[in-house]
């Protein structure tokens, strides 16, 4: 997850400077400099639901930083929705956690939020857990 006071070190030339990746798994989503950064307000539904008393109420978090990308073939690793009000919402194809983003349908574009991916470059190594067996080996 990207603070928003690290967005200023995100920009190079209006376009995303470091690659782009899903915060939970680190998969790939979008190689550098091709994402253009744009402001604009969205009420992006939060990656999990904590208070809904009943189906028809989602609960948002409003998101003003974006990458936005013309063609969904840019993208090296996402995965979409069904269409909502002419949107699609955009998720890590690999761990399907999200929504990190939203499709226009009407134009075709896809926004990222800033604040719902990682930047830069993959962790050098990922702990995986020990097993018994392998503590008893040490």
């Amino acid at each position: 997850m990207t603070d928003e006071a690290q967005i200023p070190e995100q920009i190079l030339n209006n376009k995303n400077k470091h690659s782009v990746r899903c915060d939970y798994c680190f998969s790939l989503m979008l190689k550098p400099q091709l994402g253009e950064y744009v402001e604009h307000e969205f009420e992006l539904p939060l990656m999990q639901q904590k208070h809904r008393k009943n189906n028809e109420s989602i609960e948002t978090e409003l998101m003003k930083n974006f990458w936005c990308i013309d063609d969904i073939f840019t993208f090296e690793n996402i995965g979409f929705s069904n269409t909502v009000d002419n949107r699609k919402f955009l998720i890590c194809a690999d761990c399907e956690m999200g929504p990190v983003g939203y499709h226009e349908v009407a134009n075709k574009k896809c926004y990222v939020a800033l604040k719902r991916v990682r930047h830069g470059s993959e962790p050098d190594a990922v702990m995986e857990p020990v097993t018994d067996d392998e503590e008893n080996d040490a």
